[in-house]
């Protein structure tokens, strides 16, 4: 009897709320909709049903509490105390002994870059520490087509290229790189060093192969570090150990029959060394392997070569076997920026997808025209490295096969001259890093002395420990000498005899002070 009333109060809810339902405006409609399109499919039906009501839980659910059960609040007193202790971590690291030093004793060059310089103390010394090979800072024609520039176009273009940055003279210096190089086209960006870490991201992606030479600079490393690529590095100049990588990585594709980009990046000349790499046999594998090149000519365009074309003209190599070739437009062309050359599709893909070009503003009109000047002069006038490279030679008879402390890394025809301790002379001595940097601090400031100005090749701690992580490679402290044929050969056998007795000075006195 109990089941028949429960049954029966249950038939009665059932029919009140269908009553109720059909009152509802639209409810008929609502059935004949579910009956015609779901065919009486009750599975179908309990699903959505299921969903429905889910939807509406989540409607009229609380919102959660941020609190949570184990908060602790604090008396203003406690906070203002914590508040007191904490220190943030510096943005900066504070400076070694070692760089104070350094940078205290600066040289400030007052007036224009030039063979002799004025210094803010009053001396006039010989530069050998900047990038004016060929002394085109005094050429009065380039001078003069420099002031015409800036009266017509003003300081600089101040926008974006491509948007309303872009001027005729840039369309103009891309065209004069272009022919020069030999290539179908070419970009010019506003920054020399950027341009290598940006084009190196604007066409390898993640996922990508990139096969890398060891000694590679600091801006090709940021470059690799943005693309997300995968890196392979290969020993420095050995090309039989490129090509086993290569093959490996030809293996390994295969194997997982995955297609990807493949590209081979090194130097013309590096910077970390000073000497080229054989771009005749990289081609070579290149094509054998199916690779890409991308070729950092930074330090060897305007450099290498009969007329300055860098290293495909100094070895014979057609500039359109190579993919991409890299270049600044701040070193012996007294411009500013870089360029990368290469096929027209190449260069038209930088224009929208690589970041120091779209969020830059444009190269002054200024240096673009002077980047065309100097372009010219090279091509029309090849003695001018002619006279540089008989200065270079002076120099290293003065300094590589006199001196019992150091030897010239750099290649025969390369301006800048890496001056590196000898093997022997490290091991014997048991010298650091660190303690080669002080070596050719002091080799600088003795130099400077006497009347001659030099650099030092520089290897922070930073750019050190993102080598040995990468490549497992480090760099080697150099002093850094900056040939230009603004000079006399006797100026410049002068100013070798002055660098060579610096470091016979200082090393002599090193090994005095251990002795006792």
């Amino acid at each position: 009897m109990e089941l028949e009333a429960l049954h029966a109060r249950a038939q009665d809810a059932l029919q009140q709320a269908s009553s109720i339902f059909q009152k509802v405006p639209g409810s008929a409609v609502l059935v004949r909709y579910v009956q015609s399109s779901y065919q009486n499919d009750p599975v179908r039906s309990a699903i959505e049903l299921v969903l429905v009501l889910f939807f509406i839980r989540y409607l009229l659910s609380p919102s959660y509490s941020t609190h949570k059960h184990n908060y602790v609040k604090l008396r203003e007193d406690e906070i203002d105390e914590l508040i007191d202790d904490w220190a943030p971590e510096p943005l900066v690291a504070e400076q070694t002994p070692f760089e104070e030093a350094e940078s205290e004793k600066l040289p400030v060059i007052v007036g224009p870059t030039g063979p002799k310089v004025k210094l803010s103390n009053g001396r006039t010394v010989t530069n050998l520490a900047s990038y004016n090979f060929y002394n085109f800072n005094a050429n009065e024609q380039i001078k003069e087509k420099a002031i015409q520039t800036l009266r017509t176009y003003g300081v600089g273009p101040c926008g974006p290229p491509q948007f309303y940055g872009t001027q005729d003279v840039h369309v103009k210096a891309e065209a004069d790189i272009a022919n020069y190089l030999g290539t179908e086209s070419c970009i010019v960006y506003a920054q020399a060093f950027s341009t290598v870490s940006s084009v190196i991201p604007a066409f390898c992606k993640r996922g990508d192969v990139i096969v890398a030479d060891k000694a590679v600079n600091y801006s090709i490393r940021k470059g690799l570090q943005a693309s997300r690529s995968i890196i392979k590095w290969f020993d420095h100049g050995d090309m039989d150990h490129l090509e086993t990588v290569m093959k490996a990585v030809v293996r390994e594709q295969a194997k997982a029959k995955k297609l990807t980009r493949r590209f081979i990046v090194t130097e013309g000349l590096f910077e970390t060394l000073g000497d080229c790499t054989n771009l005749p046999r990289l081609v070579e594998l290149k094509e054998q392997y199916k690779f890409r090149i991308l070729l950092d000519e930074t330090w060897s365009f305007g450099v290498l070569g009969r007329t300055g074309r860098g290293l495909t003209e100094a070895q014979n190599v057609d500039p359109q076997q190579v993919d991409m070739i890299i270049g600044s437009l701040s070193g012996p062309l007294c411009a500013g920026g870089g360029f990368c050359a290469g096929a027209k599709d190449v260069v038209e893909h930088q224009r929208i997808t690589s970041s120091a070009y779209t969020y830059s503003a444009a190269l002054p009109a200024m240096l673009a025209m002077t980047a065309s000047e100097t372009v010219h002069l090279l091509q029309s006038n090849p003695d001018i490295l002619s006279q540089c490279r008989e200065n270079i030679k002076a120099m290293k008879a003065q300094l590589d096969p006199r001196s019992d402390w150091v030897i010239c890394t750099s290649a025969p025809e390369n301006p800048i001259m890496l001056i590196v301790l000898k093997p022997d002379v490290i091991k014997a001595r048991a010298l650091t890093i660190d303690d080669q940097e002080r070596i050719f601090m002091e080799c600088a400031e003795e130099a400077l002395i006497n009347g001659v100005m030099v650099a030092r090749f520089r290897t922070s701690p930073y750019t050190q420990a993102i080598a040995a992580k990468d490549g497992g490679w480090h760099a080697q402290p150099a002093l850094k000498v900056c040939i230009t044929s603004g000079l006399s050969k006797k100026d410049v056998e002068k100013a070798g005899t002055v660098i060579r007795h610096a470091i016979t000075k200082v090393m002599s006195r090193k090994a005095s002070n251990k002795s006792t």
